[in-house]
């Protein structure tokens, strides 16, 4: 008889949150790893896909609404035999990137630094190390950067969430001149605020492009 692996879904769900990358975790209340923080995640249902599993713990354990309009991917597959001391367990990681999300209702749950999760359950930390790395890299690539972003937004917003996600400070006029230089990355909204002090400063939309043309290096 071939023996049966349960398949779990775990959740990288990342936002910029207190001026710091911060990551959706719980405390756990049971063995093993008591009180040590881990990933929001679950077992798949029989009769559902693994986005439709990603979703609902989305919404059931991490306590987000509105899963289907947030930026949700498959990160990677964890399967080496001891990731979890119970049992076999396959896990496929998913990762969530949104603007500043709500506090969860859910007991247990809190955004937390990345940098102060140095310690975590089962391979969270690497599953969470994984979905940064991807970030970081998916933001020199693609209009990403602007899911981390309200609606309407200013280039010092978009900059603040590059140095937030590639931990390091970039040159305001150089950031600037890229990213309105970027095909198809920003929209002007014809309006300004004055929310960050000093003079007015333009307002953008996320534009059509998905890929940014030339890319957003880190170098």
């Amino acid at each position: 008889m071939v023996p049966s692996v349960p398949v779990s879904v775990d959740l990288v769900v990342l936002t910029v949150r207190c001026q710091a990358l911060s990551a959706l975790v719980w405390r756990r209340d049971n063995p093993p790893f008591l009180r040590r923080w881990s990933l929001a995640g679950g077992f798949i249902q029989l009769d559902e896909d693994l986005p439709d599993a990603a979703r609902r713990i989305m919404t059931e354990r991490a306590g987000i609404p509105g899963a289907g309009t947030l930026h949700l991917e498959q990160l990677q597959t964890y399967g080496y035999p001891d990731r979890d001391p119970r049992q076999r367990v396959l896990s496929v990681a998913y990762l969530c990137l949104a603007p500043d999300l709500p506090a969860s209702e859910k007991a247990h749950m809190a955004w937390v630094p990345v940098a102060e999760l140095t310690v975590m359950a089962f391979d969270h930390r690497r599953m969470m190390l994984d979905g940064i790395e991807r970030a970081r890299a998916k933001l020199e690539y693609t209009s990403l950067a602007a899911a981390f972003c309200e609606p309407e937004f200013t280039v010092a917003d978009l900059r603040r969430v590059y140095e937030l996600v590639w931990a390091r400070p970039l040159d305001p006029r150089n950031f600037h001149r890229k990213v309105t230089k970027a095909e198809g990355f920003l929209m002007e909204t014809g309006e300004t605020t004055t929310r960050d002090g000093g003079r007015p400063a333009k307002l953008y939309r996320r534009g059509p492009a998905e890929l940014l043309h030339p890319p957003m290096l880190r170098s």
